[in-house]
């Protein structure tokens, strides 16, 4: 219903706003396949103006969500954040998480967040707790590998003892020294990560690139990056 919030704003300026949309909580339920109602009121509202999705997961994940051809259905693509970015189709913009780090480092990096899961006390623990990404890392102190009705379970769980958010501080005074920012999502029941991603690289990183077609730009999702 909110995708049409923004059809008065297209009509005073054609194609000159870029509406850019979470993908968790706003175009799906977390982890979720896109609707066919969903698609076609994207499909409508891209006649009007520049469409866009921005999610933090990589693009393979994101295709499982949103369908194969997901570059093809924005005008602009912002996966892992706006670290890999696509404007009709085409890449053009990548920042690279292994050249922006030594090896050294990110071994660091890594060792650190896997002691830290390894000695927390949560409820339930799965698999896969660092996912590796071209621009980024995603942790999830439950794992990635967690039912949809633990990553509610957890989120209420986290609410209430701010794991995430204790797990930042930590690494932000472990490796302040590495220019990273550290955030974790918040207003999305499914939401058990946090990202480890470059400083000033996320998806306003990439607007420059679109900014001969764009005045202007609106961000519509439940959930945000919270960098403490």
């Amino acid at each position: 219903s909110s995708i049409f919030h923004f059809v008065l704003v297209a009509e005073m300026s054609k194609r000159r706003v870029l509406c850019l949309f979470d993908v968790d909580g706003t175009l799906t339920e977390p982890m979720k396949e896109i609707s066919p109602e969903m698609k076609q009121r994207l499909e409508t509202l891209r006649t009007q103006i520049y469409t866009g999705m921005v999610g933090g997961s990589n693009l393979v994940k994101q295709k499982v969500q949103l369908g194969d051809n997901v570059v093809d259905q924005f005008d602009y693509t912002f996966p892992e954040n706006g670290l890999l970015a696509f404007k009709n189709g085409k890449e053009f913009h990548r920042m690279e998480f292994k050249t922006f780090l030594s090896e050294e480092q990110i071994k660091n990096l890594v060792n650190f967040i896997l002691r830290y899961i390894a000695d927390l006390d949560i409820p339930i623990k799965r698999g896969t707790f660092i996912e590796f990404r071209t621009g980024m890392l995603n942790v999830s102190p439950i794992g990635r590998n967690c039912s949809y009705d633990e990553r509610v379970e957890f989120n209420k769980y986290d609410q209430e003892h701010k794991v995430r958010e204790k797990m930042v501080q930590a690494l932000k005074a472990e490796f302040s020294d590495l220019n990273l920012c550290f955030v974790f999502e918040t207003c999305s029941r499914g939401s058990i990560r946090r990202d480890s991603f470059l400083r000033r690289q996320n998806f306003s990183g990439s607007l420059p690139g679109a900014s001969h077609d764009i005045h202007s730009y609106s961000h519509l999702g439940r959930k945000r990056l919270r960098d403490i």
